[in-house]
């Protein structure tokens, strides 16, 4: 019996304009409104935007009577750094997903709004947290710092010694390198707040800061946000640190719950320890070299 011997038609192949086409036509939907398209990710950040004021609204009534019960020597407490007119609220739902996973976290009142200069923050929370340590005996902590809370964070390191108690330090969306929207601070609280002013790209604080390498017992991670207009990638980008980065914008920092899944693989990661003269406390010198480390 003779078999009819079928010719594929060039509608039928899927790889003709026809094919690609209806390909294209079906997944446009969720290309174009998607959880992972850029529309999804303006709406989530969106919707980031108004949590995060929400959050701000609860000001600095913070209870922590709990988390210093918890301090011993072997906790690790992690430290969080709220950003320029920000509150301990404003960093709630991190700490929330912090402590529901078992970590141990503190938080502090820098006034109503923090507006204060960073050197003036950083030596109240060093003093605040070395009087803690002291107390409990804790002998090392976690810093997660968001936008100005990481430069906060970055000068206890590099200049009031936290460096010898810090473990890992991480930065959310934090403008190393300044951002230009502090002009809209400056217009506005400039003549109150020193912080808008050293937030400005070159400021005498940032040359400051950039002086000197990270100490190298510090694991430092940077984390940015693609579409952060408040603090642009660029402006987050620290030699000697590990970077990430998620598609989302500014306030998603500290509400979005996939920015809080890196941080959480950050805290728990296993703790490297560096032997003198290996390769990797080399890998880590080099990377930290003084000359590389913020260059603009």
């Amino acid at each position: 019996m003779q078999q009819k011997q079928y010719r594929m038609s060039e509608h039928d192949d899927p790889e003709t304009w026809h094919g690609w086409f209806g390909r294209w036509l079906v997944g446009a939907p969720n290309r174009w409104l998607g959880r992972r398209s850029a529309v999804g990710q303006d709406i989530a950040g969106g919707a980031d935007g108004l949590k995060y004021l929400l959050h701000l609204a609860r000001g600095n009534r913070r209870e922590r009577t709990s988390a210093v019960q918890q301090l011993g020597k072997d906790v690790r407490p992690v430290v969080l750094i709220h950003g320029f007119m920000g509150t301990r609220g404003s960093m709630y739902p991190l700490e929330r997903r912090l402590e529901e996973d078992g970590f141990c976290v503190l938080s502090f009142n820098l006034g109503l709004i923090n507006l204060k200069d960073i050197r003036t923050s950083a030596f109240r929370i060093q003093r605040k947290i070395d009087a803690l340590l002291a107390e409990t005996g804790v002998e090392e902590i976690d810093i997660i710092g968001h936008s100005m809370g990481g430069l906060i964070g970055l000068y206890m390191i590099k200049k009031l010694g936290a460096h010898k108690k810090v473990k890992r330090f991480i930065l959310l969306g934090s403008p190393v390198h300044g951002t230009w929207v502090a002009l809209a601070g400056i217009a506005t609280v400039g003549i109150y707040s020193a912080s808008t002013w050293q937030l400005l790209p070159r400021s005498r604080f940032l040359d400051e800061l950039h002086q000197g390498p990270i100490p190298g017992d510090v694991e430092v991670h940077s984390l940015s946000a693609a579409r952060d207009w408040v603090c642009p990638p660029s402006s987050t980008r620290l030699r000697g640190s590990e970077a990430h980065s998620v598609n989302l914008g500014h306030s998603s920092l500290v509400i979005s719950a996939e920015v809080y899944r890196h941080v959480r693989n950050i805290l728990k990661s296993p703790d490297v320890k560096e032997e003198p003269g290996s390769d990797l406390a080399k890998d880590a010198a080099d990377a930290k070299d003084p000359e590389e480390n913020f260059g603009p």
